[in-house]
C-alpha cells in the first residue's frame, strides 16, 4: 500500500488539523498457518507466519474524550465516548473489535485520549487469514504506542488480545492468531507450543519457490459449528484416555493408545489427525532447517489428506483447489489452511511458473465450483509495527 496515499485518505476522512497533531501510522499483518491445523486447542505445535497482507491504521489525537472509527473497507463508522460504558453491539459490526480493545485497555487501567482512527486492509475478509486478530492487535498496539509506550511485551499483547476475543467478542479461539500477528518476524515462521507458549523462529527460505495463497471465495458458513463439533470430539477422546492415564491435552497421547482404547471410528480418525499433524509440524521444522523444501512440501500435502479424510473439515472447494494445484506444473505441495469449509489453501509453486499456475488452477476450479478463486503471492514479514507516514 502507498502509505502517503493512505495518509491523504485520512485527511479526506477527518480533515486537516490546525493543532498540528501528528498522524501516527501502523501495520498489522495477517497470518497463515503453514502446517499444524486444528492443533492449537489440542495443546500441540503450530507453525504460523505473519503475511505481507494485512491492515493499516492511521490515528491522530483529539482534545476531547471521543474516539472515531472509520475504515476504507466498510461504510460503517462508529463513535465511542470514553466516558460512557462500552458494550458489544451487533449493529456496530467490524467496529466491535476496536471497541473491545478500548474497553479492555480502560479496564486494565490505561489512560486513553480521544482520537480519530482510519483503517485500510488488503486481507480478504472471512478467508481464514486472521483479519480479526490483525485488527485487535493493531488497535491495542497503536493506542499504547501512540500513547508513549515503546517497549510493549508482545507475548502479553497476544494474550491480551486473545482475552478480548474470548470475553468481548465471545469467540472461543486459541492464541495462535494473535501470537502470529504480534510476534511475526521477516522471513521466519514461528514454531509455537500452544500448551506452554514456548516458541522459536525457523527460517522460511523457499529458494526458487514462492508461497501462493489461494482463496476459495466460499463463505465459511460451516466453519464455526463444525469447529465446535471437532473440539467436542477431541474432548471426548481425552475423556476416554483419562480413564486409563491422566493427560491434559490430546497431543500428549500416542496413536497406540488411540487404537487400544478408542473404539468409535469417528473419534479414532479425529484423534489420528491431531496426533499425526502434531508430529508433522515437528518434522516440517526439522526439514526446513536442513533446507529440504521438497520434504516440507510433501508434509503439506499429507496434512491436507489428513484434514480431508480423518478430520473432515475441507469440503468441495478446498479439495478442488488443492487437487488442481497439485496437478499443475511447478506446484510441489498444497494444503488447506485455517478452520476449513471454505477460506484459503496454500501452495508452494516455482516462482517462474506462478502466472501459468494461476490461470490453470482458476480455470479448472471454476469448472467444478462455479466460483472464481483469488491468488496472492505473499512474503513473510514482521509483526505489528509503527511505520513512517
Amino acid at each position: 500500500m502507498d502509505v502517503l496515499r493512505f495518509k491523504d485518505r485520512f485527511y479526506e476522512e477527518y480533515g486537516e488539523d490546525d493543532s498540528n497533531q501528528t498522524v501516527h501510522c501502523f501495520f498489522a499483518p495477517g497470518r497463515v498457518n503453514l502446517i499444524g491445523e486444528h492443533i492449537d486447542y489440542n495443546g500441540g505445535y503450530v507453525f504460523p507466519a505473519a503475511l505481507s497482507l494485512g491492515i493499516y491504521g492511521a490515528m491522530r489525537f483529539r482534545s476531547d474524550n471521543v474516539i472515531q472509527l472509520k475504515s476504507t473497507n466498510a461504510s460503517l463508522a462508529v463513535t465511542i465516548d470514553l466516558k460512557q460504558p462500552i458494550i458489544f453491539k451487533t449493529e456496530d459490526g467490524w467496529a466491535n473489535y476496536p471497541k473491545g480493545a478500548i474497553k479492555h485497555l480502560l479496564d486494565d487501567g490505561y489512560s486513553l485520549k480521544g482520537c480519530e482512527i482510519l483503517f485500510s486492509g488488503n486481507l480478504p475478509d472471512g478467508a481464514g487469514l486472521s483479519s480479526s486478530a490483525a485488527l485487535l492487535v493493531l488497535v491495542t498496539f497503536m493506542l499504547r504506542y501512540a500513547g508513549g509506550e515503546r517497549n510493549i511485551d508482545r507475548v502479553e499483547l497476544a494474550k491480551f488480545c486473545q482475552k478480548i476475543e474470548n470475553q468481548f467478542m465471545r469467540v472461543n479461539c486459541g492464541i495462535m492468531d494473535q501470537f502470529s500477528v504480534a510476534m511475526g518476524k521477516q522471513d521466519y515462521a514461528i514454531l509455537l507450543d500452544c500448551d506452554t507458549l514456548q516458541y522459536k523462529y525457523t527460517p522460511f527460505a523457499l529458494g526458487e519457490y514462492s508461497l501462493v495463497i489461494m482463496n476459495t471465495n466460499k463463505k465459511r458458513e460451516l466453519a464455526e459449528s463444525k469447529y465446535n463439533q471437532r473440539r467436542g470430539e477431541c474432548e471426548a477422546v481425552l475423556d476416554i484416555i483419562n480413564q486409563h492415564r491422566q493427560v491434559t491435552n490430546l497431543c500428549q497421547v500416542s496413536l497406540l493408545e488411540i487404537d487400544t482404547y478408542v473404539k468409535d471410528d469417528v473419534l479414532q480418525r479425529r484423534a489420528r489427525h491431531v496426533i499425526s499433524e502434531n508430529n508433522r509440524v515437528l518434522l516440517a521444522v526439522s526439514l526446513l532447517e536442513q533446507g529440504d523444501i521438497g520434504g516440507f512440501a510433501d508434509l503439506m500435502t499429507q496434512s491436507h489428506i489428513s484434514l480431508k479424510d480423518d478430520y473432515e473439515v475441507t469440503g468441495l472447494e478446498l479439495d478442488s483447489l488443492v487437487e488442481n494445484a497439485l496437478k499443475t506444473r511447478g506446484c510441489i505441495g498444497a494444503r488447506m489452511t485455517g478452520a476449513g469449509f471454505g477460506g484459503c489453501a496454500i501452495a508452494l509453486v516455482a516462482t517462474d511458473q506462478i502466472d501459468a499456475f494461476k490461470v490453470a488452477v482458476a480455470q479448472r476450479y471454476e469448472e467444478v465450483t462455479n466460483l472464481r478463486p483469488e491468488f496472492y503471492v505473499a512474503s513473510i514479514v514482521d509483526g505489528v509495527k509503527a511505520i513512517d507516514c
